[in-house]
C-alpha cells in the first residue's frame, strides 16, 4: 500500500526538528550545566563546540552514506544513536563524559539530517508539492532554533537541565518505530558500494578543523598562531580533498555537482545567511538575559514572534517561487534581515523590548522565510537522484559551517568592541560591543544578497502537462 507523502514528510521533519532543537536547548541550559557538573570557565564552551565539530565534520559523509546504503536505513541508524546518546548525556556525571557524548550525538545528527532532507526530495516528485514541502522544511530547520530557546528555558527552569536531553528519548523511540513502519525502504541510489575513504577522511578532518578554529578564535584571537595554524591546516586538507576527488574513481563528492550554477550559488548564499541568524540569536539572547535581566522562560517567550512569522512566510513563499523563480527572493530576503539587524544596532541598555527588539523580530523572520526555502530548492534542483543525499549534505554543511563562522565572528567582534570601549563603563561598553556586532551582521546579509544577484540564475518555469 502506498504511503501518504505528507505522512512521510511529517515523520522525517520531526527527526530534523530533534536535531535543530537540541542545539538551541543546550545554549539556554549552559549556566545550569556549569553549576551542576562544576565545569571550568573555558571548558563549558565545549558542550556546544564538541557537537558542532562532529555535526559539521561528518555531514558530507552522512549525505553520501545515505546515497550508498539507503536513506531510511541511514536515518534510522542515526536516530537510534542520537536517542541513546541523549539518554547518556542526561545521565552524565562529569564534564569529560558529557563532552564526549555530545561529540557522538553530533556525529549521529550528521547522518540523520541529510538523510531526512534527501527523503523529502525523492518523496515529492511534483514540483508544486516539493515547493510546499521545502517551505515547511524551512520552518522546521530554522524555526526550531527559536522554539528551542523557549522550550529550553521552560525545561531548565522548572525540570532541570538534564531534561533538555531526556526529552529526546521518548520522542526518538516513538519516531524510530513510526519511520520504520511508514517510511518506505529506499534502495541504494548507487549500484556499487564504493566508499571513498581517503576523501571522507580529508573532508571530515578539514571541516572539523574549520569549525574548531572558528569556535576558538574569539578566545585565542583571529591572528593568534594557533588559530592561523589550524586554519592553514584546514585549507591544506581541503586542497587535498579536491585533488583526491578529481582523481578518485568513485569520489565522495563528485566535483561536477558544482557545475550546476544554482547549486553553487545557493550554498554560497546559505552560509552567510545562517551565520547572521545564529549569531544574531546568540547576541540577542545575551542582551535579553544579561542587560534586560530576563529569566530563561521570559527570554524564550520574547523569541515567540520569530517562529510564528517565519512559519507564516515559509508556508506562503513556495507558490511565489513557483510563479516567479528563486532569484528575486534570494536577493530581497537577506536585505530585509539586514534592515532588522540595523534596527538592533540601535539598542541601548534602557531600550524596551517592544521598541528595541520586537520590530527586528518582525522583519528578520519575514526575510528568513523569503530566503531559506528558495535556497534549499536551488541547492537541490537539477541534481541527479543518485546525488540527492550529497546535495542535501552539502547545503546542510554550508548551513552548519556558516553558523559556526557567524557565532565566532560576531561574538569575537562583540568582545573586541567591548574591550575597546571599556573606559565607558561595563554596561555601555557591552552595549557598544553588541551594536558593533549587529552592524557586522549586516555585511553577512549584503554578501548573501550580492551572491544571489550575481550567481543565481532564474529558474525556468516548467510547462503544465496537458490534460489526459
Amino acid at each position: 500500500m502506498k504511503k501518504s507523502p505528507w505522512l512521510i514528510f511529517i515523520l522525517v521533519a520531526i527527526a530534523q526538528f530533534m536535531v535543530v532543537l537540541d542545539n538551541a536547548i543546550t545554549n539556554v541550559a549552559l549556566p545550569s550545566i556549569q553549576r551542576n557538573l562544576h565545569f571550568g570557565g573555558s571548558s563549558l564552551s565545549w558542550v556546544v563546540t564538541a557537537y558542532a565539530l562532529c555535526f559539521g565534520g561528518f555531514l558530507l559523509l552522512g549525505g553520501r552514506t545515505a546515497d550508498l546504503f539507503g536513506r531510511r536505513r541511514v536515518l534510522l541508524t542515526g536516530m537510534i544513536a542520537f536517542t541513546l546518546f541523549s539518554l547518556l548525556i542526561g545521565l552524565s556525571q562529569s564534564p569529560a563524559q558529557l563532552i564526549i557524548l555530545r561529540a557522538l550525538q553530533g556525529m549521529s545528527a550528521a547522518f540523520m539530517s541529510p538523510a531526512a532532507l534527501s527523503i523529502v526530495l525523492v518523496t515529492f516528485s511534483n514540483e508544486r508539492d516539493r515547493g510546499r514541502a521545502l517551505g515547511y522544511w524551512t520552518l522546521v530547520a530554522t524555526g526550531g532554533a527559536a522554539v528551542g530557546v523557549l522550550l529550553g528555558g521552560v525545561l531548565t527552569q522548572y525540570f532541570g537541565w538534564r531534561w533538555n536531553f531526556f526529552i529526546n528519548v521518548p520522542i526518538g523511540i516513538v519516531m524510530s518505530y513510526l519511520i520504520s513502519k511508514f517510511v518506505p525502504v529506499h534502495a541504494r541510489e548507487e549500484k556499487r558500494i564504493s566508499m571513498d575513504l581517503p576523501g571522507a577522511t580529508l573532508i571530515t578532518a578539514a571541516l572539523m578543523s574549520l569549525v574548531f578554529a572558528f569556535s576558538q578564535a574569539p578566545q585565542w584571537g583571529w591572528l593568534n598562531g594557533k588559530t592561523l595554524g589550524i586554519l592553514g591546516g584546514a585549507l591544506v586538507l581541503l586542497a587535498g580533498f579536491v585533488w583526491n576527488e578529481s582523481r578518485a574513481k568513485h569520489p565522495l563528492m563528485p566535483l561536477g555537482i558544482f557545475k550546476i550554477r544554482n547549486v553553487t550559488g545557493a550554498n554560497l548564499v546559505m552560509a552567510p545567511v545562517y551565520a547572521g541568524m545564529l549569531g544574531g540569536f546568540f547576541l540577542t539572547t545575551l542582551y535579553l538575559q544579561g542587560t534586560l535581566h530576563y529569566s530563561p522562560v521570559v527570554t524564550g517567550l520574547s523569541f515567540l514572534p520569530f517562529p510564528v512569522l517565519l512559519g507564516f512566510m515559509s508556508t506562503r513563499i513556495p507558490k511565489f517561487v513557483a510563479k516567479y523563480g528563486y532569484r528575486r527572493f534570494l536577493i530581497a530576503g537577506p536585505l530585509l534581515v539586514a534592515v532588522g539587524s540595523l534596527w538592533l544596532s540601535r539598542l541601548h541598555a534602557d531600550s524596551s523590548y517592544v521598541a528595541g527588539v520586537l520590530p527586528a523580530f518582525i522583519l528578520m523572520p519575514l526575510g528568513m522565510g523569503m530566503t531559506f526555502m528558495p535556497t534549499i530548492a536551488a541547492a537541490t534542483s537539477g541534481v541527479p537522484a543518485h546525488e540527492s543525499g550529497l546535495a542535501s549534505g552539502l547545503i546542510t554543511t554550508s548551513q552548519m559551517m556558516g553558523g559556526a563562522l557567524g557565532l565566532a565572528v560576531l561574538s569575537g567582534v562583540a568582545v573586541s568592541a567591548t574591550a575597546s570601549a571599556s573606559h565607558l563603563g561595563f554596561t555601555e561598553a557591552t552595549m557598544h560591543g553588541y551594536r558593533t556586532a549587529f552592524l557586522v551582521n549586516i555585511l553577512f546579509m549584503l554578501v548573501a544578497s550580492s551572491v544571489a544577484l550575481l550567481v543565481i540564475r532564474q529558474k525556468n518555469k516548467q510547462p503544465r502537462p496537458a490534460a489526459a
